[in-house]
């Protein structure tokens, strides 16, 4: 059973060069559905008369069907196509942003955030594999490594848009931002973009099982995609403890919480930057000594809090952090989805379902052990997933080692 059985709208030549564009800028939609509303979530848990945590639940629900979403979500694209999926999806995704702006229950909005997941994931898996679809070679490593730099726009714009919708608007100013953003690109993907996959997969549970235990079972693929778990993890615990240390410990406004935000998701395209400069040294090499980089700074971030507490030097130090943190994931992410080009719906749907089950848990769990307090709190957050990190790092450095002996 494929999606062949009825008339199918091809991307036209002559469009091509647009519908790219359209599907690098969809790229960062999951980044806008989770950071546009930081700076607001305090103002959202004293208009909804819930507390923080049930709050901040809002993101981690995102993020756990967003990622559960995804490794299922490839195989239908493989077998189903990938443009009208992506097309209701984004339709579907605004509706739902419209019923979050609505309402002030915050079970109703747990609901809309897992409909936000389930959408995103559609959006972006059918995005990435746009890419392996139409290009090949050096041009397709060339558009791979772009994906973590361009989707850092989102951390980037989001929050800092954001906090202008909460400071003039409110909070339920930047849902309507998103489906207006979702409904936008719906029409201009209507009329430039189409379907790019030739070749359907049968839609054969025991075939797709098959695929999806060899991608597993695959060592290097697994631990590449716990990495880049690790490397956003570091992103999204800030992301959750950040807006109440900077509005409530610190005692700054929503623009500012905006602001640090937007300077901290520059941090993570900075570190893209790096990895797509030095994609060419030695892959293993160059990935070690960001993660002893990163110890050092984390070490340094909890010693000089002895000395001095204020919202530069947290900035300074979780700036250097996240640029690690993305360079990390640009490495990984370019070298997860390239590892099986034959089935880029199922690589894609692997790599960020996994990823965003390992976010949302862990994240979930640490914002739990070590609540959103202070600067120091936030620096022993960072230094868990860092040594979490070089434990992976150490991991893989032995079965390298294992299979060159």
């Amino acid at each position: 059973m494929n999606a062949n059985t009825a008339p199918i709208k091809y991307i036209k030549a002559h469009n091509q060069g647009i519908a790219t564009l359209l599907a690098f800028a969809l790229l960062p939609i999951s980044g806008f559905a989770t950071d546009i509303y930081i700076p607001s979530l305090p103002d959202m848990a004293g208009a909804i008369q819930v507390s923080n945590v049930k709050v901040q639940l809002t993101l981690s629900i995102f993020l756990i069907s967003y990622g559960v979403s995804q490794l299922f979500i490839g195989s239908v694209l493989d077998s189903f196509g990938r443009y009208k999926i992506s097309l209701y999806a984004l339709l579907i995704f605004a509706v739902a942003s419209i019923v979050i702006a609505t309402t002030h229950n915050i079970y109703l909005i747990y609901f809309m955030r897992v409909i936000h997941g389930v959408t995103v994931g559609a959006i972006v898996v059918a995005k990435r594999a746009y890419f392996v679809d139409l290009f090949e070679g050096d041009q397709l490593k060339h558009y791979l490594s772009l994906f973590s730099i361009i989707w850092s726009t989102g951390p980037i714009v989001a929050p800092f848009i954001g906090g202008y919708l909460q400071t003039a608007f409110g909070w339920e100013s930047n849902f309507y931002f998103l489906a207006g953003f979702a409904l936008v690109f719906a029409v201009l993907e209507m009329i430039f973009s189409g379907e790019t996959l030739r070749t359907f997969t049968d839609f054969q549970l025991k075939k797709i099982t098959g695929i999806y235990a060899e991608m597993i079972k695959t060592t290097s693929f697994t631990l590449g995609i716990v990495m880049l778990g690790l490397a956003y993890c570091m992103v999204m615990v800030y992301n959750m403890t950040g807006p109440f240390i900077i509005e409530h410990h610190l005692n700054f406004s929503p623009v500012v919480a905006g602001y640090s935000s937007l300077f901290l998701g520059f941090a993570w395209m900075v570190g893209g930057f790096i990895g797509k400069a030095t994609i060419n040294r030695p892959f293993f090499k160059r990935l070690m000594i960001n993660s002893l980089l990163q110890v050092v700074f984390v070490v340094l971030m909890i010693v000089s809090l002895n000395f001095v507490s204020n919202l530069w030097s947290l900035i300074f130090f979780a700036f250097i952090i996240h640029v690690g943190a993305g360079y990390t994931f640009n490495n990984y992410f370019t070298f997860c989805l390239s590892k099986f080009p034959k089935n880029a719906g199922i690589a894609g749907g692997l790599t960020g379902g996994f990823t965003y089950v390992i976010v949302s848990f862990l994240s979930y769990c640490v914002v739990n052990l070590i609540p959103a307090k202070d600067e120091r709190n936030l620096s022993y957050s960072y230094l868990v997933m860092i040594l979490l990190s070089v434990l992976v790092m150490f991991v893989i450095s032995r079965i390298r080692q294992k299979n060159e002996a």
